[in-house]
């Protein structure tokens, strides 16, 4: 995953502080994170604009939402109290949705939307990874 963003020194010490691991940090220009078997990282909205050959991104997400699980309904708050503490905007505190599971939703500080989950019916394997019923 790749999030255009306005300043990627800032964007990449938003994600630190929610406890996502650098790497790479002798990269210029770019962020990458460990996001539990996938790769998030961070690029300057006008550079990622110009690599695909656009003239402009829009600020933050559409109609799209990044996600993440967590194993309790507490994680969840507290994920979304990390978020604002580190800079982020709480846009719903947590709340138990009619599937049976407790969401919240923040936005990063380039607006990019995130939904923080907990599902009852997920679990998470020896590396923290979630592990899908089948």
């Amino acid at each position: 995953m790749t999030l255009g963003v306005d300043d990627v020194a800032r964007s990449a010490r938003f994600y630190e502080a929610l406890g996502l691991k650098r790497h790479m940090r002798n990269a210029e220009g770019v962020a990458f994170f460990d996001a539990g078997g996938a790769a998030l990282s961070l690029y300057g909205r006008d550079a990622l604009a110009k690599d695909a050959g656009l003239d402009k991104l829009p600020q933050g997400s559409g109609s799209a939402t990044l996600a993440f699980n967590v194993g309790s309904e507490n994680a969840v708050d507290e994920a979304l109290k990390a978020a604002e503490a580190a800079g982020g905007k709480v846009l719903r505190a947590g709340y138990r949705i009619f599937w049976g599971g407790y969401i919240g939703y923040f936005a990063d500080p380039d607006g990019h939307l995130w939904e923080v989950a907990y599902n009852p019916q997920f679990s998470f394997d020896e590396h923290g990874r979630i592990a899908l019923p089948e």
